[in-house]
């Protein structure tokens, strides 16, 4: 499309139903339907800021006994960064500190851990969330009309389909064919009708366009809703307020525990649908910490404007997302999947066990090391990389987030047993692993960004959503500005209030 000013009905057109930026109920006999179906299944729906805190409602009137691996609606009351690994709340989100004998740097990396969250085990059941309860009680999305369509490379089409389905929604999946075996199991499990509801597209990790293509082809219906986290602003909003406020908790746990005048000095995170790094907005306002956006050195979009293939699920590439505050990043950092892999293989056998612990690990950090899935090892290696690179201190801490854990992951672990091990890891093979991508981490493929950097990573983003997507050329260039990003925080406030109404038509 032409780049030309779009009128005021086309750009709250845009706002509204690309972007999911809607204020107001844009379909009061959707809401109606909503609120009956709702109100039948005894569902009520948590506000952003209980999420953000909850310590501002009882876990036991509204968890109760629900399995939190099951599909209860009582689940979405667990949908935080508050939970232990059986589902009970917590005072501060699950965590844990690596020592300088694994990371080889003095600063403290802090890592909180995905896996505690319901259904999915993984956070990406936060960003669902986030992007289609807005839908819901501004009566855009009707769980009586709509299937809820959910693109994405692995966990995000998991955690659509968990809230989907407590949401009294029929919800479709859009994965790469080519992604973890754990997924897909997964998904059989849960979805109505695996055959109908589960897509599998072309490729692997670095496939999205293809994603794209089908999501395209499904919205020619107009029973189908597409939730695309790549572009749903609710994505960017969830993380900035709840993901944002749980890591600045923990780092100010840590802070308070070291006995020391700690600064938060970065935040780590593989881009993916640069959800989760809007987290680093929300520390770089309260803490004025650094942002680091991380990738695949296979496929090394943001560092060469480059392509490839890769294997660290969950952060599809290839792309700029269009929720990606780009202009607000400092850092880009490449991670080579043959780390991944391989420090997956030492965290998850005896083998990879023993070494740690005759390297000094303790026993309790090396069994935490099994909740780090591959992109939780990506973040990890690039926050290493992050203190070389700022020449951080022991004062100076980096958070990250553990996505998922290594339990969606042993089909993969064995084809890199397989094709690279022989189908044996020795100590050898431990001690290899960790002196390559530990001890060995450098500063290579890494970019400290200028604004001329900045502009360059932007600016790749016109290709897949100004001509492939259609998005309206000037609210494509309105996301150059910090206002913009500024401005789409008054929506949490708003959605807050409209999903208060909402309860309070339920009875």
């Amino acid at each position: 499309m032409t780049a030309t000013t779009p009128t005021t009905d086309e750009h709250l057109d845009a706002l509204e139903n690309q972007f999911g930026l809607a204020d107001r109920i844009v379909d009061e006999q959707a809401l109606a339907n909503s609120v009956e179906r709702f109100r039948e299944r005894g569902i009520r729906l948590p506000t952003f800021a209980q999420l953000a805190d909850p310590s501002t409602f009882s876990h036991d009137d509204r968890v109760g006994d629900a399995d939190p691996q099951g599909p209860d609606a009582r689940n979405l009351w667990r949908v935080h960064w508050y939970n232990d690994l059986a589902g009970a709340r917590v005072s501060v989100p699950d965590h844990v500190v690596l020592p300088t004998e694994l990371t080889g740097v003095e600063s403290p990396i802090i890592v909180a851990f995905g896996d505690r969250f319901p259904m999915i085990t993984a956070h990406k059941v936060l960003a669902a969330y986030a992007c289609l309860a807005p839908r819901v009680v501004t009566g855009q999305f009707d769980p009586t009309r709509h299937r809820a369509i959910w693109p994405s490379t692995g966990n995000y089409a998991r955690g659509g389909i968990a809230i989907s389905r407590i949401m009294a929604s029929r919800g479709v999946a859009i994965l790469p064919e080519g992604m973890s075996q754990e997924r897909f199991d997964w998904l059989n499990r849960w979805c109505e009708n695996p055959d109908e509801d589960v897509i599998r597209t072309y490729g692997t990790e670095s496939n999205v366009k293809e994603i794209y293509d089908a999501c395209n082809e499904l919205a020619k219906d107009p029973g189908n809703f597409i939730l695309n986290q790549f572009s749903e602003f609710g994505n960017h909003l969830g993380h900035y307020t709840v993901t944002g406020r749980a890591l600045g908790h923990v780092f100010e746990t840590v802070r308070d525990a070291s006995g020391r005048d700690l600064r938060l000095a970065a935040f780590t995170s593989a881009t993916g649908s640069a959800g989760t790094i809007a987290a680093g907005d929300r520390l770089k306002d309260d803490y004025g910490s650094k942002i680091v956006a991380v990738e695949a050195l296979e496929c090394p979009t943001m560092l060469e404007n480059g392509y490839g293939e890769h294997n660290i699920q969950g952060i599809g590439d290839k792309h700029i997302p269009l929720i990606h505050n780009v202009m607000n990043t400092d850092v880009v950092c490449a991670i080579s999947d043959v780390a991944t892999d391989e420090l997956d293989v030492v965290w998850n056998t005896d083998a990879g066990r023993e070494y740690l612990s005759r390297k000094g690990i303790d026993d309790g950090l090396i069994a935490a090391m099994a909740h780090f899935g591959f992109s939780a090892t990506c973040n990890v290696l690039a926050a290493i990389k992050t203190a070389k690179l700022l020449d951080l201190g022991p004062d100076d801490a980096i958070v990250t987030v553990a996505t998922d854990g290594g339990a969606m992951y042993p089909s993969e672990r064995a084809k890199t047993m397989t094709t690279r091990y022989r189908g044996e890891f020795s100590h050898t093979d431990a001690a290899e692993a960790f002196g390559q991508h530990l001890a060995s981490a450098s500063t290579d493929h890494m970019i400290d960004m200028s604004e001329a950097d900045r502009r360059r990573v932007f600016q790749l983003g016109y290709y897949t959503w100004v001509e492939q997507q259609g998005t309206p050329f000037e609210l494509f260039e309105e996301r150059r500005h910090q206002s913009f990003w500024q401005g789409l925080r008054r929506y949490v406030g708003v959605w807050d209030e409209m999903i208060d109404s909402f309860n309070e038509r339920l009875g």
